[in-house]
């Protein structure tokens, strides 16, 4: 029998492989336990103690990567300044822009907030923004067609003192030398869901309410969305599971019949200069946790550098792009030696270890995740493959639950804006891991997209489409075994 060691913070652990366990986990049955499921990144794995945190590297990192953690954690806080400074080395902020460091949007690595009334604009969430239309380079390369005026994204702030002193002055005692593109509010509607033993529960929906619209109306075909910053956690294992692996899960045609037909995103690498597999974002319209980090840079602070150059100011936007830049001597603002130190802080992040696996209601809620077809979905395991520059996350068995896929979730939860290959229905199946910490990590633990998923249950609620089925199963358990199913969920 083959032995299965695995590195905890406190000792090495020794137990016998299970020979019965599957080599998918796509059955409606629930595979026995296996005691690797405490570890969701696997030997990377962290503790959540002494205190609840995304923002740990991975328990098996070595010191000089660790020292590098640190530094790429360091920038991520690091806050920008508007240029010329003296302080060449953190100018270049906006000209407009939605937040002044990284982490400003994924607090302590968690979730982004959303206001829970129409009395405060939004921050660390933000607003796509696109056009419908045919084929052309630029949709092959972005995904989306942006807006002539507005891009791909509002950003709600900028570097004139007129916005700057917005709290302080009688509106319009100043003037703009660059306006923000507009302040973002949110109108929130409830409904009641009855469930059949007739419990109730509120579901609320976001609607967008634009003020101060800077560069001139959106015009009424504009497609756009609502998205609150996700977690950034697991990244790195997540870029490191081989591109067959979720290939291999992707039923486009749904052939089996079992009313799930989840595919792959194809979507423009920058470096690469070619079309690929995409597997980050909210609906997989990325490929590499550099092009999330560098785009990040480049819309949400107005950081220009090598994998995003442009300044997040268009053409019909003239008074931005006049505005002064940090560009160095290579023409970006932050350099590429900087620039990978970031994206190592958030490829070494690592997912935190399971909480309370052996609660009996959890592992009834176990077997009802399985039963209930959650898993068809929100795959739970994968292998990571070698690699020589991140030995540490290196065939590392995962449990980050999800496939990666793109999945129609129904008319609910539609936003009408096509990415790639994504259809305005479709989304990438969400990773649960480390779901259960969001509250105590910052105080925000909104779900979806669009943040209207206050708890796992109203998330589960909102389900559609391919999950339909799911969700049915779900609603007609018995209130004990709902909330034992979410028990789950929570510890993973």
């Amino acid at each position: 029998m083959r032995a299965v060691i695995l590195i905890t913070s406190a000792m090495f652990l020794l137990f016998g492989c299970d020979n019965s366990l599957p080599n998918n986990y796509s059955s409606l049955d629930a595979p026995n336990y296996n005691e690797e499921e405490n570890y969701p990144g696997g030997e990377t794995s962290v503790s959540y103690l002494p205190f609840a945190s995304l923002q740990l590297p991975a328990k098996n990192i070595s010191d000089d990567l660790r020292a590098n953690f640190h530094a790429g954690k360091a920038l991520a806080n690091q806050p920008w300044v508007k240029a010329p400074t003296i302080t060449t080395a953190r100018d270049g902020l906006g000209p407009i822009y939605n937040a002044r460091t990284c982490l400003s949007c994924h607090v302590k690595g968690g979730k982004g907030f959303i206001p829970a009334d129409n009395k405060s604009p939004i921050s660390s969430t933000l607003v796509r923004f696109s056009k419908a239309g045919n084929h052309s380079d630029t949709l092959k390369q972005a995904g989306v067609i942006p807006h002539p005026v507005y891009g791909d994204q509002i950003q709600g702030q900028s570097i004139s003192l007129a916005h700057q002193l917005r709290h302080s002055q009688k509106p319009g005692s100043l003037e703009h030398d660059v306006a923000p593109e507009a302040y973002v509010y949110i109108n929130w509607s409830e409904e009641t869901f009855n469930y059949p033993d007739h419990l109730q529960i509120q579901l609320r929906k976001p609607g967008i309410e634009f003020k101060n619209l800077g560069y001139g109306p959106i015009g009424a075909d504009t497609l756009l969305s609502l998205r609150v910053a996700p977690t950034i956690h697991g990244m790195g294992l997540i870029g490191l599971i081989a591109e067959q692996d979720i290939m291999n899960l992707s039923d486009e045609h749904d052939k089996n019949n079992d009313g799930i037909s989840g595919r792959t995103n194809q979507v423009w690498d920058v470096e690469k200069q070619a079309t690929v597999l995409g597997r980050f974002g909210l609906k997989s319209n990325k490929p590499t946790l550099g092009m999330i980090v560098g785009g990040a840079f480049a819309n949400d602070l107005g950081i220009s550098n090598s994998l995003a150059p442009n300044q997040p100011c268009t053409a019909l936007q003239p008074t931005c792009l006049r505005i002064p830049n940090g560009n160095d001597e290579e023409g970006v603002e932050l350099p590429d030696h900087l620039l990978k130190l970031v994206i190592n802080f958030n490829r070494d992040l690592a997912p935190p270890l399971r909480r309370n696996s052996q609660d009996k209601n959890v592992l009834v809620g176990r077997e009802l995740f399985y039963s209930s077809g959650c898993n068809q979905c929100h795959n739970p395991r994968f292998e990571t493959q070698r690699s020589d520059e991140a030995a540490h996350l290196s065939e590392q068995v995962i449990w980050p639950y999800s496939d990666f896929l793109l999945h129609d979730m129904g008319p609910n939860l539609a936003d009408g804006r096509p990415d790639f290959l994504a259809t305005g229905n479709e989304w990438r199946t969400a990773p649960l891991w480390g779901i259960g910490l969001l509250s105590q990590v910052n105080g925000s633990s909104v779900l979806l997209h669009d943040g209207r998923a206050r708890t796992v249950e109203e998330a589960i609620l909102w389900h559609g489409g391919e999950a339909e089925l799911a969700k049915t199963r779900f609603i007609n358990l018995k209130k004990s075994d709902r909330m034992n199913l979410i028990k789950f969920v929570n510890s993973l």
